[in-house]
């Protein structure tokens, strides 16, 4: 794991002298890694959308669910673990926390953010009529100012111990 790890962060941080004046690393860092994840969700979201569900209600035979929710609901275990991951080795290596915490934490911040993302999308779709994939986007784009507050200051903090 270390590794790869090493080989990521490498990759992540060539581009970061360009950078360098405006952020500090670890924004930089959680900014590629975020972007990479987020890429990776669109896409994912827009595959499940348009070739998986056909854009067609999911009928589970107890629930019928909307397609850009399903879609949503269908992406989230892959972009959960690919984000943690990032996030722990790459974008917050330095915190000192266990990993059982961090993961904890790191899953009750992305449960605010699917909530979040879950009644946004239901009002930017069903009640003002949003194209799904934009309104996904733009969901995104506030659930990721909601995200990196919480995992800065909360799921990944380096614990000063006296």
């Amino acid at each position: 794991m270390r590794a790869l790890q090493k080989i990521i962060t490498a990759l992540v941080d060539i581009f970061y002298p360009l950078f360098k004046r405006w952020m500090p690393l670890k924004t930089y860092r959680y900014a590629v890694c975020g972007g990479g994840n987020l890429i990776l969700d669109i896409f994912l979201y827009y595959i499940f959308y348009n070739y998986v569900l056909h854009q067609e209600n999911l009928d589970l035979g107890f629930l019928v669910v909307s397609p850009h929710i399903a879609a949503l609901f269908i992406v989230f275990p892959i972009t959960f673990l690919t984000g943690f991951l990032l996030n722990k080795y790459i974008a917050f290596g330095e915190s000192n926390l266990r990993g059982r915490i961090q993961l904890y934490r790191y899953a009750l911040v992305v449960a605010g953010a699917i909530l979040l993302n879950y009644l946004l999308m239901k009002l930017f779709v069903d009640v003002l009529d949003f194209w799904a994939t934009l309104a996904k986007i733009l969901v995104t784009a506030i659930s990721v100012v909601y995200s990196y507050t919480l995992q800065n200051r909360f799921t990944f903090k380096v614990v000063i111990e006296d």
